[in-house]
């Protein structure tokens, strides 16, 4: 399944950390990305900037299950170092 040209959009931040992130996760797995995933996905990039940054840095832990495993799988295609556990 072809990702979606408004998710890699939506991708773009401004914040070039974020930049380089988020476009590291779409290249690697992006395409394999399945239908929850991807709605995780856009529930992510809804957050503000410096949010999102925070749940990928672990200064704080992401709001849900779901958009927690996504951020791990973001840090993991990110080459992010892993986070010590809570």
């Amino acid at each position: 399944m072809t990702l979606d040209k408004r998710l890699w959009w939506r991708s773009r931040r401004g914040m070039r950390e974020m930049d380089l992130i988020l476009e590291r996760f779409l290249r690697t797995v992006g395409e394999t990305l399945d239908e929850d995933a991807r709605r995780d996905l856009e529930r992510l990039l809804e957050r503000p900037d410096q949010e999102i940054l925070d749940w990928l840095t672990g200064r704080t832990p992401a709001p849900d299950g779901a958009i927690a495993t996504l951020v791990g799988r973001i840090r993991a295609a990110s080459s992010l170092p892993s986070l010590p556990a809570p």
